[in-house]
């Protein structure tokens, strides 16, 4: 029947059904339109706070422009008849007048560095020059206290690299022939090994040394060995040359003590021992285990300490920024250098290389870093996957120290896959002075307690090396618990109870809990940013380069609960810190991450 046809009323009828039938499909689309529009963006949202987590993730990095720079020549200025700058191609500024007018404010009316020097090396730049800055841009130096400080080695920073070293590092012609004997017998006794293990028909003895060859002497930052001729003369405490030039020809006249150290070898017995018993010892931590940090962690009791993991093939290759994790702050007294390598000719060469330009008590060797890019690479935890290389790398490194050499590694790398009691005897055998234990795997991070009963095994293991045990020390009854339960370790290494409280190591020689104010945690934080602020400069790019740091340790810092507000002291490294009100609001502000 057609519409036509149709009554009047029976139309209106059908045509309301058909619109609000229409309606409903509409309305009920856009509905889920917008529920699926709302869930993407849920998971947008939630995916954006995951990207978000973690520390310093996409943050921009601070740059000042050189055009807006002051030129070296210029910062230190102590009187009119220094020189300015001479250099035609000079990028910097050099108008004094107008970096005066443009230079941002003053951060505060002393200088902390003038205050402990009475030199402060950043002259104009300091952004607290406001005392030692004279009229025409004059940096004033306290001649007395200057040489009071002077004559004071424990408030000095040691271990900067030299020019000439970085110099001959950038060219490949540092004398490396400690090292390279060194590795020349390894070889040959690698060979000799293979051969008798060819003769004897012990096929699967010859595949290991041949891997552990192979492994040795190619991957991760080979560098190639210069020839003795190309190599410069600057190595370690040796006889000062003279060149004198005779005809046409030159001779080499040695002035000085004939050293015999290079022919004699020392003996074992002879060799700097360390005693490593009851020692607290700070664990060196990565970004977060500067020497500000350390200096706090020392003036709180820490017995030994040890650099930020420092790259071997960055060290072999003169990189300022690498070698400025070996720098030592003079109250150090017992210090490290950690290095990071999976190359027996790199981290051999290394540990010359370190011995000979640093002041340093032991070099450590990491065997735990569980960043998926070192362990990729067969450094870190990846050496526990390449036993005869990391036995090779101790061996070899032992051969040119004089100091004590110690390996730091974790359990294993998988979850419930421990390895390194195996490797106990060996790693004894090779040579380590020392052996420090992770109480817990690749794989499980921080997720899972640290395993005390483990490293006391391991520690039956080794001896008559010592071995200390790291992981979940946050007061000082967790330290007796991890005693009682691992008896044979010679001591604790301390990370994340240090980071969260560094007086921990006063709570452990006392034997208490000290529910240290809100104000003296506000001084310690005072302390951390004056002793930046000397280690890094007090210019722009210091004070930017300390507050970066002061965040990094702030980001642990907060979880510390006080003890006066514990319902059941102490707190628990593995416990989640409850939500609570602090006693001022000072004590609340600490206890805020945001």
């Amino acid at each position: 029947m057609s519409n036509q046809s149709m009554p009047s009323d029976v139309q209106t009828s059908t045509s309301a059904s058909i619109n609000e039938s229409k309606l409903e499909s509409e309305t009920s689309n856009l509905v889920e339109g917008v529920q699926k529009r709302k869930c993407s963006e849920g998971k947008d949202e939630s995916r954006n706070k995951k990207r978000r987590r973690g520390m310093n993730k996409k943050r921009p990095t601070f740059r000042v422009k050189r055009e807006c720079q002051l030129c070296p020549q210029l910062v230190d200025r102590r009187s009119d008849s220094d020189p300015g700058c001479v250099l035609s191609t000079c990028k910097f500024t050099h108008d004094l007048t107008q970096y005066l007018a443009e230079k941002l404010p003053s951060l505060g009316d002393e200088c902390y560095v003038f205050k402990v020097r009475g030199h402060c090396p950043r002259g104009l730049t300091c952004r607290y020059s406001s005392k030692h800055i004279a009229d025409g841009g004059l940096n004033i130096m306290d001649e007395s206290l200057f040489a009071e400080w002077k004559s004071n080695r424990s408030l000095h920073t040691i271990n900067s690299l030299k020019h000439e070293v970085q110099r001959q590092l950038w060219k490949q012609t540092y004398d490396f022939e400690r090292a390279a004997k060194v590795i020349s017998r390894w070889n040959q006794d690698n060979q000799q090994k293979k051969d008798a293990a060819l003769e004897n028909g012990n096929d699967k003895v010859s595949v290991e040394l041949k891997e552990e060859g192979h492994a040795g002497n190619t991957g991760e930052g080979a560098i190639s060995v210069p020839d003795k001729d190309t190599c410069g003369q600057e190595n370690g405490p040796s006889s000062e040359v003279k060149m004198e030039t005779t005809g046409n020809s030159t001779v080499h006249v040695n002035v000085g003590p004939v050293l015999d150290s290079d022919i004699i070898k020392l003996r074992d017995e002879e060799k700097r021992k360390i005693d490593w018993r009851d020692k607290l010892f700070l664990s060196p931590l990565t970004t977060v285990g500067n020497l500000p940090f350390r200096r706090v962690c020392k003036e709180f009791g820490a017995d030994i300490t040890c650099g930020e993991m420092a790259m071997a093939t960055n060290l072999l290759q003169g990189k300022g920024q690498e070698w400025a994790l070996t720098k030592r702050h003079g109250s150090e007294d017992l210090f490290g250098v950690q290095v990071c390598g999976g190359n027996v000719h790199v981290m051999t060469r290394c540990a010359q290389l370190i011995q000979d330009q640093a002041e340093v008590d032991f070099i450590d060797i990491n065997v735990g870093c569980p960043i998926d890019l070192i362990y990729q690479q067969g450094a870190g935890s990846g050496l526990l996957n390449k036993k005869k290389v990391l036995f090779s790398i101790v061996k070899c490194m032992k051969g040119v120290l004089d100091i004590p050499l110690t390996v730091k590694t974790r359990m294993g790398v998988y979850s419930g896959k421990n390895v390194v009691h195996t490797y106990m005897g060996s790693l004894a055998e090779s040579g380590a002075d020392l052996i420090t234990i992770h109480g817990r795997t690749k794989e499980q991070r921080y997720t899972k307690l640290a395993d005390w009963d483990y490293i006391e095994q391991c520690a039956q293991l080794a001896k008559p090396t010592p071995v200390i045990g790291n992981g979940d020390i946050l007061s000082y009854e967790d330290f007796d618990a991890a005693r009682k339960r691992s008896p044979t370790s010679a001591s604790v290494m301390i990370g994340r109870g240090a980071l969260i409280k560094p007086w921990i190591f006063t709570e452990l020689k006392e034997r208490r809990h000290w529910d240290i104010s809100s104000q003296e945690r506000y001084q310690l934080l005072q302390r951390f940013t004056n002793y930046g602020l000397e280690h890094w400069g007090s210019d722009t790019k210091g004070v930017e380069t300390t507050r970066k740091f002061l965040l990094e340790w702030l980001s642990f810092l907060y979880r510390y609960v006080p003890v006066g507000l514990l319902e059941c002291p102490p707190q628990k490294m593995n416990e989640r810190p409850p939500k609570f009100e602090g006693r001022n609001e000072l004590e609340q502000l600490m206890a805020s991450h945001l």
